[in-house]
């Protein structure tokens, strides 16, 4: 069979024998897998830069599963890419760190970051017909993935890409085996790329708003999915969303970005029950109610700020209801709040605002 293309992320890597780091990665096999340290990401202009994504910070334990939530335009994606290496040019990381199982990666070479993904890093996107080959059956995706990753010979990489499709909950993987993508209802190719993220069995899997396109019954299959990929394999997953509710089904903890920062993280059950910061509020006050039918929904009033266009002080000032004089001049920290991280004064002492 003739190599296929360098087009999906799951198989990025493909044509590089050895992966980087193997020992230092592997001997972490416990514990932290991400750990990211004052992230910052500019967009150089002729005069200056726009920042897109500053000071964010956050860890991922084996086997657990950080949802990262907020509007269009709040960074989540962009942070997702820096992880994989994968910044849109001229987009680029001026500061911070970020590590997998120890080892520093963003300061590696493209060649070196190529052979991280899909062997230590696996990427599920919204659309999967991005992350999968038209012009190759889904067998001949996964076997090829299989292969670049493991000195295994081709009938038991057919073996194993046939478990691989079984353990996503593909029916009859026998005979959908030679069939192409566009046979796959939108859902079964969603099962497939997250057959393909998991066949090296990376330590980290990057999902950026998995289940967006996918109706709700489908939504849950693939929920179900991620929670069974982070509790029997330990697989460590980003989960980036703008939909609280995915992320009350299936995340462990929480991250909440506005305008380019993290403004509260904690668990699940408190960020999402015991919002602290305005912003957090006003997101879960916006969900319908099963229970409150009638109620009116609450919103928040403005949009975030486009990018460049950041007020002074906290991005969030412009719209909450509690604002001060001291979050229109000062940028609020991420500090401790009874449990959880909060960038907000309200929560930070001090007489007045």
């Amino acid at each position: 069979m003739a190599s296929l293309p360098d087009s999906t992320l799951a198989m990025d890597g493909a044509r590089m024998a050895h992966p980087v780091g193997e020992g230092a990665l592997a001997a972490a096999s416990t514990g932290t897998v991400l750990e990211v340290r004052d992230l910052r990401i500019e967009f150089p202009l002729r005069q200056g830069s726009l920042v897109a994504v500053d000071s964010v910070s956050f860890g991922i334990g084996r086997g657990e599963i950080l949802g990262v939530v907020g509007e269009s335009g709040a960074g989540k994606s962009l942070t997702g890419s820096a992880l994989i290496g994968l910044l849109q040019a001229p987009g680029k990381i001026t500061a911070g760190s970020i590590h997998l199982s120890g080892q520093r990666i963003d300061n590696l070479s493209q060649a070196e970051q190529r052979r991280l993904r899909g062997r230590h890093i696996g990427a599920i996107f919204q659309d999967p017909l991005t992350s999968l080959d038209p012009l190759f059956t889904v067998g001949q995706q996964l076997t090829e993935t299989i292969r670049a990753h493991a000195p295994v010979g081709r009938q038991k990489a057919r073996e194993r890409a046939l478990q691989l499709l079984r353990e996503v909950g593909i029916a009859d993987p026998d005979s959908r085996f030679s069939q192409y993508p566009h046979q796959f209802s939108g859902g079964m190719r969603q099962r497939i790329v997250i057959a393909l993220a998991i066949a090296a069995e990376p330590e980290l899997i990057i999902a950026d708003e998995p289940t967006t396109a996918l109706d709700v019954s489908v939504q849950a299959q693939i929920i179900g999915l991620l929670k069974r990929l982070a509790s029997t394999r330990g697989t460590a997953i980003m989960l980036v969303t703008h939909d609280m509710g995915v992320v009350a089904e299936t995340a462990d903890r929480v991250a909440v970005m506005y305008a380019g920062r993290v403004v509260e993280m904690g668990s699940v059950d408190d960020v999402i029950h015991r919002p602290r910061h305005p912003y957090t509020a006003g997101l879960m006050a916006s969900i319908p109610s099963l229970k409150h039918k009638d109620e009116r929904l609450a919103q928040i009033d403005g949009s975030m700020p486009r990018l460049g266009a950041w007020p002074q002080g906290c991005a969030f000032n412009s719209r909450c209801a509690q604002v001060g004089k001291r979050c229109r001049v000062a940028i609020p920290p991420l500090a401790s709040a009874q449990g959880t991280l909060v960038a907000c004064f309200l929560h930070q002492g001090g007489t007045e605002l």
